[in-house]
C-alpha cells in the first residue's frame, strides 16, 4: 500500500509538472516569437540558424526551470491550503464515526486555506455539537427508562416469589396479586407513553384535524376520574362553556386533558379542590386546569416538561414522569400554547390556548 501511494504521488507530481511545462512553454514561445518578429521588422535584423538554435536551447532550459519552480510553489500551496484542512476534517470525521462527538475542528487561517473550508469546518462543528447533545439525551433516556422499568419489574418479581410460598392465606394472596397487577399496569403505561412520545418526537404522528365538540370531550375525560376524586373526597369545580367547537386533532388533545386531569387529582390532597374551565373568545379557546395541591417551586418549574422528571417524589409510584413531556409535545405539534402558574404549597394552574382556525 505504501509503494502504491508513493507511486501515485509521483504520478501526480509529474502530471502537475507537465501541466506547468506545457503552459509555460506555450506562453514563452508565443511571447518570444512575437518579440523576435517585431524586432526583426523594426531593426531589419536577420537571425541565422545558430542564433535561433542557441536561443531555443536557452529558452527550453528556462521553461524547465520555471516549470520546476512553479510546481514546487504549487505543491507548497496545496499542502498548506488544501491538504492541511482536508487532513483536519478527515481526522475529525473519523473520530465522529467512532462515536467521539466531543471533537471540534479549529478553523483555518484565511491566508492559509481556502475560505470555503472554514464553512465546511463550521458545519461539521455544529453537527458534532448536535450529535453530542443527542447522544447525551439518548444515554440519559436509556438510563431513565432502565431505572423506571426496573422498579415495577422488581415489585412483580418479589411478589411473584411471595405468591409461591406454601401456606399463603387467601387474603394475603389477593393482596400480593393486586400489587402485581398494579405494577404490571404501571409498566404497561410506561411502555405505552414511551412509544407515544417516541412517535411524537420523531414526527411519526401527524395531526388529523377535524371539527369536534371540546366541551363534551372535557366532560368525558373529567368524569372518567369520578371514582378517584370521590375516593379522595375532592371538590370539583367546573366552568365549561357549552357547545364550544374546535378544529383540531381530538385524539392528541385527549392526551393533554387526560394528563392534566390526572396530575391535578394526583397532587391534590384529600378535601382539596380541582377546577376546570373552558372559555372561547373569537378565534381562541382557553382551557384551564387548576388545583389546590402541593404546587411547584421555581426550580422544579423549569424541569417539569423533561422526560422522567418528577418534582414530587412522594407520588412517584403513581406515575412515570412522561405525562407533561407528552403534553408539551402535543401542544407544540397542534400549534397551541401553554402557560403554567404555580406557588409552592398553594397549587398549580395549567392553561392551554387553542387557535380555533380551519
Amino acid at each position: 500500500m505504501k509503494r502504491r501511494e508513493r507511486f501515485r504521488r509521483v504520478l501526480i507530481t509529474l502530471y502537475h509538472y507537465l501541466t506547468f511545462f506545457l503552459l509555460i512553454g506555450f506562453l514563452i514561445t508565443c511571447c518570444m516569437m512575437l518579440f523576435l518578429n517585431r524586432l526583426s521588422m523594426e531593426l531589419d535584423i536577420v537571425f541565422d540558424r545558430e542564433s535561433i538554435s542557441a536561443a531555443a536551447e536557452l529558452t527550453f532550459l528556462n521553461v524547465l526551470l520555471l516549470s520546476f519552480i512553479c510546481t514546487s510553489i504549487d505543491a507548497i500551496r496545496r499542502r498548506v491550503t488544501v491538504k492541511r484542512p482536508v487532513k483536519r476534517i478527515t481526522c475529525a470525521t473519523e473520530r465522529m464515526i467512532n462515536g467521539d462527538f466531543s471533537v471540534r475542528i479549529k478553523p483555518m487561517p484565511f491566508m492559509g486555506s481556502e475560505g470555503n473550508f472554514n464553512e465546511i469546518i463550521n458545519c461539521l462543528n455544529k453537527m458534532a455539537q448536535e450529535l453530542s447533545g443527542t447522544e447525551s439525551l439518548r444515554s440519559d433516556f436509556i438510563a431513565d427508562v432502565s431505572h423506571e422499568i426496573k422498579t415495577p419489574l422488581a415489585v412483580i418479581q418479589n411478589y411473584g416469589v411471595l405468591l409461591q410460598q406454601p401456606g399463603l392465606t387467601e387474603e394475603a394472596g389477593r393482596e400480593y396479586a393486586q400489587t402485581v397487577t398494579l405494577a404490571s399496569s404501571r409498566l404497561a403505561d410506561l411502555v405505552s407513553n414511551i412509544l407515544k412520545l417516541n412517535k411524537l418526537e420523531n414526527q411519526q404522528i401527524f395531526p388529523a384535524a377535524a371539527e369536534y365538540d371540546l366541551s363534551e370531550q372535557l366532560c368525558e375525560y373529567l368524569l372518567s376520574y369520578a371514582d378517584v376524586w370521590e375516593k379522595k373526597g375532592l371538590n370539583i369545580e367546573t366552568d365549561i362553556e357549552d357547545g364550544v367547537k374546535v378544529f383540531s386533532d381530538s385524539e392528541l388533545l385527549g392526551i393533554v386533558w387526560n394528563n392534566l386531569f390526572s396530575n391535578a387529582i394526583k397532587f391534590t390532597e384529600p378535601g382539596g379542590t380541582v377546577s376546570v374551565s373552558l372559555k372561547s373568545q373569537g378565534q381562541t379557546v382557553t382551557v384551564s386546569v387548576a388545583d389546590t395541591g402541593c404546587g411547584i417551586s421555581k426550580e422544579t418549574g423549569t424541569k417539569i416538561f423533561d422526560k422522567f422528571y418528577q418534582g414530587d417524589t412522594s407520588h412517584s409510584a403513581q406515575g412515570n414522569g412522561l405525562g407533561l413531556a407528552l403534553v408539551k409535545r402535543v401542544v407544540d405539534i397542534t400549534g397551541s400554547e401553554m402557560s403554567v402558574e404555580s406557588e409552592l404549597g398553594k397549587g398549580s394552574k395549567f392553561t392551554v390556548t387553542l387557535k380555533n382556525n380551519k
